[in-house]
């Protein structure tokens, strides 16, 4: 098997897959492929077992459903092209070192890779438009690959340092990083602050992405542009 990352700005993860080598992503993550690769949408991948596996993986963002790209009697390709100007990580995933990401975030990964919800919270609409702040376990023994939004900044938190971050910047950390939602104090915050109320509080030891570009920013800077309706 053999990935590479393909530009900067928007880029494109392939993978080449040799005969029997296969990698597993939600239906609509593939953009392109070539080769003798074939494809089989199944409950059963990613970890999906069991109605409360599904469930959960549902509720993640990743869906019921996911799609194994698996090579035939020949080599082939698959793409997957990132969805905004960002960046795409590659993670090793290992039993005792599983990862929280971003919903949306999972790209694709190895067939050992597990993905469920770790964790869901609303924070009323002016923060996800109503979805609220939702986290995908990445476990099992796997590569897998990941989209981030916009630049990466990366810290490596030692044990009881604690960092606070707004919930859309919150891109990719090791599960031995403990989190909790936590509200800024003052009543200027609460009347003025917005989305801004709501911050996560990140505490060591162990990795954490984040990530500069956030939808609702996005959504927000695109507005202005957009059609209204009923005009």
């Amino acid at each position: 098997m053999r990935s590479k990352i393909i530009g900067t700005t928007l880029p494109v993860l392939e993978i080449g897959l040799d005969p029997g080598e296969s990698v597993v992503g939600a239906p609509d993550q593939l953009s392109w492929m070539s080769g003798d690769i074939g494809m089989t949408t199944s409950t059963g991948f990613g970890g999906g077992g069991g109605l409360f596996g599904l469930v959960s993986r549902a509720v993640s963002g990743a869906g019921l459903f996911m799609t194994e790209f698996r090579a035939q009697s020949g080599p082939g390709n698959v793409a997957f092209a990132a969805k905004l100007p960002g960046n795409i990580v590659e993670i090793a995933v290992a039993p005792g070192r599983g990862y929280l990401v971003h919903r949306h975030g999972f790209i694709c990964g190895t067939s050992g890779i597990e993905v469920a919800s770790a964790f869901q919270q609303k924070l009323g609409g002016a923060v996800f438009g109503g979805e609220g702040f939702v986290l995908q376990k990445l476990s099992g023994e796997a590569s897998a690959w990941v989209e981030l939004g916009g630049e990466l900044v990366a810290y490596e938190l030692q044990p009881g340092q604690e960092l606070l971050v707004h919930p859309g910047h919150v891109g990719l950390f090791e599960e031995s990083v403990s989190f909790e939602i936590t509200t800024m104090r003052g009543v200027a915050n609460a009347l003025f602050g917005g989305d801004g109320l709501f911050l996560v509080r990140l505490s060591g030891p162990g990795k954490v992405w984040l990530q500069t570009l956030t939808l609702p920013g996005l959504a927000h800077a695109l507005a202005p542009y957009l059609p209204q309706r009923g005009g």
